[in-house]
C-alpha cells in the first residue's frame, strides 16, 4: 500500500451546521462535487470530507453513538508562534471553542487546541521539526 491519504471523512451530527463553521470559521469553501448530503473541500493534497455521523456509520457498519474522545486530532501547521496564536484568536473570534490556548509544549514545539461542532480536535501548532513549503506543505 502507497503511503498516502487523499481523503478525511469526519462524520457530523448536523450537516449545515459543520459546512457553516469550517466555512464561516475557517474560511474554507466547499467543492463543486458537494451534495444535500456530503461536503468537499479541497486541501493540501487530500480533501475533507463532512458527511452525516449516522450515514456514516451506517456506511461502515458501526454504531453511530460517537461518544468520548475518538483518540486523534487533526492538525493545522503554522509558520510562527505569532501565526499560531494570531489563527487561534482569529477562530474563536469566529465562534471556534478553544479548549487548550496556545503554549510551548513538552516536544519543542508550540500548541493550542480548539473543536469543531461534533468536538473533533484541530492541533493548531508550530512545529520547528517540520517546516512548511511555499504551499503549506510538510515534508520530513
Amino acid at each position: 500500500m502507497e503511503q498516502r491519504i487523499t481523503l478525511i471523512t469526519l462524520g457530523v451530527k448536523n450537516l449545515q451546521r459543520s459546512r457553516d463553521f469550517y466555512r464561516n470559521v475557517f474560511g474554507w469553501e466547499q467543492t463543486e462535487a458537494s451534495t444535500e448530503s456530503v461536503i468537499f473541500m479541497q486541501l493540501n493534497g487530500l480533501q475533507l470530507a463532512l458527511f452525516p455521523q449516522e450515514s456514516l456509520a451506517d456506511d461502515a457498519g458501526v454504531a453511530a453513538d460517537g461518544k468520548g474522545f475518538r483518540g486523534f486530532s487533526l492538525a493545522h501547521n503554522m509558520r510562527s508562534e505569532q501565526e499560531v496564536d494570531a489563527l487561534v484568536t482569529e477562530l474563536e473570534q469566529k465562534g471556534a471553542r478553544v479548549l487548550k490556548r496556545p503554549e510551548k509544549v513538552f516536544w519543542g514545539g508550540y500548541s493550542g487546541y480548539i473543536a469543531d461542532p461534533d468536538d473533533n480536535l484541530w492541533e493548531i501548532v508550530y512545529n520547528p521539526f517540520l517546516p512548511l513549503d511555499e504551499q503549506g506543505n510538510v515534508s520530513i
